[in-house]
């Protein structure tokens, strides 16, 4: 059953219902959407903007249970339709939403019906058709592989084995062999990172090896209830801590959706600090960017003569803007910065600081610049120290998924970001970007935190689903034990989602764990406590055999671990130095004066607030003091100031520039 209302901005809500409405329950919907009115008509005309039919949108379940908690008990869904002015183009967001003309009850309704498992014949096709980002050397592999066990590959192994040997998951370019001008190199990228760890390692507890690296902490105060599976007293405790540390690039998904690109990345992070050890916990977030020159006096939308004062901006002036492949890069800054900003405020986690560099350079015929996006998420946090490492799986132990449904959202994601950006045609890039559900990570880490928080941690493992989703998280929990998952336990959205969909997207922030049996019971009722969706979708086999099964019993995955991803071939890449030589950099000491307006205009040595003050900064409480607020007191015998008042389209800035004195 399907009833319309209509708020007074012209905002239709639809609601889906299990069966009808109960006495009084009518009233209580026309309160919640604002003293809206309820149509009586089957059918509504008009251009509406709103969600796509296959994905219920976090809002929508935030909306239910909302209902649910006002004593409203057969809601399934509500979502919202916005209306298009006659004769305005609508503008909405492609991944997320779909243009409807009218609307009518079975807005809701899919006729698709799930795809069959698919059994690869031509290897390469597939691998051109699906955006795998397959080596030949990988492809030859499989193809051996499947001549080996006597078969065709299936769709979701082919698709499973790009996901979890990309070179976001694996890092198979970093930890590759470089030949360069004929002579191999002797340690991979990947090597040669580790070489600071291996040249001091003072203070590391684990590194390069989970999740996070944790460092050597201090006595903390745990502030924790008693008993997070009920109503309790909190309890204050000195425990001992290890620090966690974690930064990773989202640099694909940013070019491509900012917003969701960068507020994943900043989610995908956090969870990382969420997965270390048995179970840890963010407390603060940075994020970094770097694009081309943002132009941003040309795209301000102001067409006024430029004052006088911005007529030095001539770097950007110099080298003329290209056709970019998906937004430009003021527009990536703001909304990407949007987008990590609104994933902290919505979870819970202040972002405190941050960093900008844009970028571009012509000379001798070459065009240098950030055309794909570098978009790095960091962070701190902490565990306790007796449970800063993970314990090896045994036979027979629960594997638990905690968190949303499966939705049709970010098929791909590891296996593009090893390629150029715009490789791959739009849909299939667009396809492979996630988008954020903060509030349901937030539920996630509450119970997590919850039975971390215990005197005795029951986690075995935990993972969380990053690219690749089921597929490279659960493959990882197991990897040591092997491990069955049967598909219809996991939380179906789209009931459209073929086998190979169902496994391997990306969606709806989820974790997952290995835990000690007798420990499940209590885990379900801090996860219910805390609303976030449990479901014990499998278990570990000790036969090294990774495998999903289907209620028929067949096997869109069935691979030893080792075929998975424990022998794929070594990333070999080659290359030839490249002598560049470039003019030498000229400047007047008379012209200091000149000079110093520019560099302050230029975005990394610009104040950065309209990219790093979207946030709030203490929104953990017990912050002894806001960060980026007050000033600096120094001795006046050890240090000058000058100030500069300098007024652009933006508004007055006073720039102070300090200088030590020489005694």
């Amino acid at each position: 059953m399907l009833i319309f209302y209509q708020s007074a901005s012209s905002v239709i809500y639809a609601v889906k219902l299990k069966e009808t409405l109960l006495d009084g329950d009518n009233e209580k919907l026309l309160w919640l959407f604002g003293n809206a009115n309820r149509l009586n008509d089957s059918k509504i005309s008009g251009v509406f903007v709103g969600p796509r039919k296959e994905m219920i949108t976090p809002w929508s379940t935030n909306a239910v249970e909302i209902t649910q908690n006002m004593g409203i008990p057969d809601v399934e869904r509500i979502e919202r339709f916005f209306p298009v002015e006659d004769g305005k183009e609508p503008v909405f967001d492609k991944m997320l939403q779909r243009v409807y003309n009218g609307l009518d009850e079975n807005v809701f309704e899919i006729s698709k019906q799930p795809d069959p498992v698919v059994y690869i014949d031509d290897m390469r096709a597939y691998n051109q058709k699906e955006g795998l980002a397959l080596s030949e050397e990988e492809i030859v592999y499989l193809e051996n592989l499947g001549k080996q066990l006597g078969r065709k590959l299936t769709d979701s192994e082919v698709f499973g084995f790009s996901q979890v040997n990309s070179e976001h998951c694996r890092h198979k370019i970093f930890g590759g062999t470089f030949i360069i001008d004929g002579v191999e190199k002797e340690k991979s990228l990947f090597q040669l990172i580790k070489d600071t760890s291996s040249a001091n390692p003072r203070g590391i507890v684990s590194a390069y090896k989970d999740n996070v690296a944790f460092l050597e902490g201090h006595t903390s105060e745990q502030f924790a209830p008693a008993n997070p599976a009920e109503p309790s007293e909190f309890e204050i405790k000195d425990v001992e801590t290890v620090l966690s540390m974690k930064a990773e690039t989202h640099n694909f998904p940013t070019t491509v959706e900012p917003f969701n690109g960068a507020a994943t990345g900043s989610g995908g992070e956090i969870r990382d600090r969420m997965a270390g050890g048995k179970g840890s916990f963010p407390i603060a977030g940075t994020a970094v960017y770097m694009t081309s020159y943002p132009r941003l006096e040309e795209n301000s939308g102001n067409k006024e003569p430029l004052a006088d004062h911005l007529n030095g901006r001539e770097w950007e002036r110099r080298i003329d803007e290209r056709k970019w492949l998906y937004q430009t890069p003021v527009e990536i800054l703001i909304k990407a910065s949007n987008g990590a900003s609104d994933f902290g405020n919505k979870f819970g986690q202040p972002l405190i600081n941050g960093s900008l560099l844009t970028f571009e350079h012509f000379e001798n015929g070459d065009k240098y610049g950030f055309d794909k996006v570098i978009m790095q998420a960091g962070g701190v946090g902490y565990a306790n120290k007796f449970a800063c490492l993970k314990k090896k799986p045994q036979p027979d132990q629960p594997v638990v998924v905690l968190g949303g449904d499966n939705y049709r959202i970010g098929m791909g994601g590891g296996a593009v970001s090893s390629v150029a950006t715009g490789q791959y045609k739009n849909d299939i890039e667009l396809n492979a970007v996630q988008r954020s559900n903060p509030e349901m990570q937030k539920r996630v880490y509450n119970a997590l935190r919850g039975i971390s928080e215990l005197d005795y941690n029951p986690i075995v493992s935990v993972h969380d689903h990053g690219a690749g989703g089921h597929l490279n998280c659960l493959s990882e929990l197991v990897e040591e034990t092997g491990g069955t998952i049967e598909i219809d336990k996991l939380p179906i959205g789209d009931k459209t989602l073929s086998s190979k969909e169902i496994i391997g997207n990306e969606s709806q922030e989820r974790m997952g764990l290995v835990i000690e049996p007798k420990y499940v019971d209590l885990l379900k009722k801090i996860a219910d406590r805390e609303r976030a969706p449990m479901y014990v979708v499998g278990k570990t086999t000790g036969d090294m055999v990774f495998k999903f099964v289907n209620p028929d019993k067949t096997t869109p995955i069935n691979l030893k671990l080792e075929d998975f991803f424990g022998k794929p071939p070594k990333t070999i890449m080659r290359d030839k130095t490249v002598k560049k030589t470039y003019g030498e950099v000229k400047y007047s000491d008379d012209k200091f004066a000149d000079y110093l307006p520019e560099v302050l205009q230029i975005e990394a040595v610009a104040c950065k607030d309209w990219l790093t003050n979207k946030v709030d900064r203490s929104v953990t409480g017990k912050v002894a003091r806001q960060q980026t607020v007050g000033q600096i007191q120094l001795p006046l015998a050890d240090l000058g100031a000058v100030t500069i008042d300098y007024t652009g389209k933006r508004g007055m800035a006073t720039v102070w520039v300090m200088h030590l004195l020489r005694r």
